[in-house]
This record gives C-alpha cells, sequence and structure tokens, in this order.
C-alpha cells in the first residue's frame, strides 16, 4: 500500500496517493486510476469531497489520488487546470510504481471540482500548457474519462459565478467574452474524453442546466456519456449518506448514494481499444 503526499512542482499543488499495490502474497492485477478534485468554487476545498470520496473508491479496487489545487488568488492564470494536467502526467509517469494501467486515469470533481474534472476532459490540449507537459508524448495529461458532480459547467446565465470570478480574479456579470473560455459546454470536441455525469433537479447553487448544456453538447459532438438526473437533493451531496452530511438532515439521502456504485461500473465497464 503507498500513501503519499507529493507536491506538484513548480505550482505548490499536491497530489496525495492512495495506491494498493502488489506485495507479498498479493497478486492484485493493475488497478485503475482516479484524480479527485474536491470543490468549494475554487475559494476552499471541501474535505466532504476528498478524503470520503477516496475511501470508497479505493475499497471498491481503483487506487486514488486527491488533487489539492490552489483556490483563491490561486485560481488564477488557469492554474488549477495546470495542476489538473501536471497530476494526470505524473500518475501516468509513474504508473509501474502506483500499480496503475496508464491508459485509465480518470477525473472526478465535485461543483467547481467537477469544472476542474471536465476543463481537464476538455482542454488538455491547450497550447498553454506545453511549456509545463516538456516532452512528454501528447495527450499525457487527458483523462480517459470524467466523472462530473453536480458541475459547474457554464460561465453563462446559469453559472456559478463566484467560480468563474475566482478563475477571472474579478467580478464577472456572464457577459464578459473571455468567460468562453471558462464555459465547458463551449470547448467540447472531438478531442473531449467521455464523461459519467450526475446532478440533482432541484439543485439551486449550481442549477441542472449546467449538466443538460454537458451533455448537449457532448452530443453534438458524438462523445459518450451516461447521465443522471435525481429528482431531489441539495447542492454539495457528496456520498450522500450521513458520513459526508455535516449533520444536514437532507445531505443523506439513500435515493441518491448509489451514484457512485454507477460511477465504479462506468470506470471499470471503459475498455480502451480492447
Amino acid at each position: 500500500m503507498i500513501y503519499e503526499t507529493i507536491t506538484l512542482s513548480p505550482t505548490p499543488a499536491t497530489l496525495t496517493a492512495y495506491a494498493f499495490t502488489a506485495t507479498g502474497d498479493c497478486h492484485t492485477p493493475l488497478r485503475r486510476a482516479v484524480v479527485i478534485c474536491p470543490g468549494g468554487g475554487y475559494r476552499f476545498l471541501s474535505a466532504r469531497e476528498a478524503e470520503p470520496i477516496a475511501e470508497y473508491f479505493l475499497g471498491a479496487g481503483l487506487n486514488v489520488f486527491i488533487l489539492r489545487y490552489t483556490v483563491g488568488e490561486g485560481a488564477r492564470d488557469y492554474a488549477p487546470l495546470i495542476q489538473a494536467s501536471l497530476a494526470i502526467k505524473h500518475i501516468r509517469e509513474h504508473a509501474e510504481y502506483y500499480h496503475i494501467d496508464p491508459r485509465y486515469v480518470y477525473t472526478c470533481g465535485f461543483s467547481a471540482g467537477g469544472h476542474l474534472a471536465g476543463w481537464a476532459g476538455t482542454q488538455w490540449n491547450l497550447p498553454l500548457l506545453k511549456p509545463y507537459l516538456g516532452d512528454a508524448p501528447e495527450g499525457i495529461n487527458r483523462p480517459t474519462g470524467m466523472i462530473l458532480s453536480y458541475p459547474v459547467i457554464s460561465a453563462g446565465a446559469m453559472a456559478h459565478r463566484g467560480s468563474f470570478n475566482h478563475l477571472l480574479g474579478r467580478a464577472t456579470d456572464g457577459t464578459e467574452p473571455e468567460l468562453d473560455a471558462f464555459s465547458l459546454e463551449k470547448q467540447v470536441g472531438p478531442h473531449t474524453c467521455p464523461a459519467f455525469i450526475w446532478h440533482t433537479f432541484t439543485d439551486e447553487t449550481v442549477p441542472v442546466q449546467n449538466s443538460l448544456l454537458m451533455a448537449e453538447a457532448m452530443t453534438a459532438a458524438g462523445i459518450p456519456f451516461e447521465l443522471h438526473i435525481y429528482p431531489e437533493g441539495p447542492h454539495g451531496l457528496a456520498r450522500a449518506n450521513e458520513e459526508t452530511a455535516n449533520g444536514k438532515p437532507d445531505h443523506n439521502n439513500p435515493h441518491l448514494q448509489d451514484w457512485i456504485d454507477l460511477a465504479v461500473r462506468w470506470i471499470k465497464d471503459f475498455n480502451y481499444g480492447e
């Protein structure tokens, strides 16, 4: 078992690994990897969307990495996207050490972390990332797939405005043309990786239209996805169980708790050219 935290130089972001390896009389097959991006509106990082998610994925047979990207002033200048790219690159370059199959490295994000997970899956090929990736093979930072949990997607009318204010470093009203670069539904194309998306219809913080816009864009681009819209539930559900409810009864909802099992199945059923 590997448990370690590294710094993703030259940035201050960290990557914490929870990796089960083949040691002693354990001869487990190579595992698939998931990079968890906690939410928090690019203002803070939610603890409820970090270790509790990692714990479950690890027990389900996946090796897990929590990306603690920079927020607040540190979210400007594409910093979180750069850090997510460095995380995926690091995992693939150390695949043997972490006992993973480098073909299968997924992002999983919540709310603004869902935006980052989707950002990595739609804009992994931005030229500004090249200096950070060096002479690594093209696409080394492209996720195999992305799990988008009640994600911030659009910078337009349905935006979680605070997230984009932090990304731009100033107040926005949704009309600024530079916001298009951060509006993920406008960045979907043939290069975009497949997605597992879930949201609740009654989310008042990040409207469900965010996920619907992403699904519509992926449909138009011919990119496969799995989409679950649950009829009820507030924003920030995490596991939707007692452990992550933080004492809020409406955050402990058995009807929603199967999302993570569905996501694990989606990861394990994905066959990369096999």
